[in-house]
């Protein structure tokens, strides 16, 4: 009776072992997959993004013309298409690269103009404005003007260098594409194509027809866009303070290889405050300032 009893006891047993062994087949099956079991289609869904990234930090006047269409279309506040990835300690901005959204974005005081990075062919700023500051000339014309922000800020730049006996005037600020091209022709038939590009902008590389640069001299114009500028009470006054009013001397001595201009110590390009100080206290240049490739004098 004893033998009975353990038997039926352990086919009972084997019964409950196989229902349960049955159960936790069904669980693994409905257990969800992990990141290793759906590789597949993670790497589908970021197959895009990256292709963008990469195509938006390999070419030099193609990434200009691409992350400006994607900076005016729609995207500019959120950065698609226009901003690469992210570095990897997940930062676009400041010194590991600044904005490179801002970078690519025409409407952008921050923009990047070189000699590898143009404006949209059909560019024209929409908010020029006349500065009421001195200016060698006395004609409200098309070189007198500047956007908006850029404007307010030079007019606070005049009156602080007042303060401090400092007289500035404007020698030439916007230039609209038709003017640089004629500007530009004009200087390669004096000196040749490959002289002037030394310290002229072909056309649509200009950083005047952004609206946002200009070119300055002492009250009384002499030295005007010339070396001897450099040796004025005027320009040390500017490489003192200009980054107080978010300036920046834009082709700075020593950086030509960096910048492909000759040192212009005239030459103001407006890019903010918040970018000129951080520019000022490392004593770089808009190229370094967003890890962009070096023109290396081309």
């Amino acid at each position: 009776m004893y033998s009975k009893k353990g038997a039926v006891t352990a086919a009972v047993a084997l019964m409950v072992a196989a229902i349960v062994f049955a159960g936790c087949g069904n669980q693994a099956d409905n257990t969800p997959q992990t990141p290793v079991q759906n590789g597949t289609n993670a790497a589908d869904s970021n197959a895009s993004p990256g292709n963008n990234a990469v195509n938006d930090g390999g070419a030099k006047d193609d990434q200009a013309t691409d992350g400006n269409n994607a900076a005016t279309g729609g995207n500019a506040e959120t950065g698609d298409s226009a901003n690469p990835a992210p570095d990897s300690e997940g930062s676009d901005t400041g010194s590991s690269g600044g904005d490179r959204a801002a970078m690519a974005d025409p409407q952008s005081v921050a923009v990047l103009i070189n000699k590898q990075f143009a404006l949209p062919e059909e560019y024209e700023p929409k908010d020029l404005v006349y500065p009421d500051v001195r200016f060698t000339f006395k004609d409200k014309i098309e070189k007198r003007m500047m956007r908006k922000e850029a404007a307010a800020a030079l007019e606070e730049l005049f009156e602080g260098a007042e303060k401090d006996g400092i007289y500035l005037a404007g020698v030439s600020a916007y230039r609209s594409h038709r003017t640089q091209t004629a500007l530009f022709n004009r200087y390669v038939e004096k000196d040749g194509e490959e002289v002037a590009k030394t310290y002229s902008a072909v056309p649509g590389h200009s950083e005047h027809e952004t609206g946002l640069a200009i070119d300055v001299s002492g009250s009384d114009g002499k030295c005007a866009a010339e070396s001897c500028f450099g040796d004025t009470k005027e320009a040390a006054w500017l490489a003192d303070h200009v980054t107080e009013y978010g300036f920046i001397i834009r082709y700075p001595e020593g950086k030509e290889d960096i910048t492909g201009y000759k040192y212009e110590p005239w030459h103001l390009r407006y890019v903010g405050n918040e970018i000129a100080a951080d520019i000022g206290e490392r004593n770089i240049t808009l190229e370094e300032y967003y890890d962009a490739v070096p023109v290396s004098g081309q």
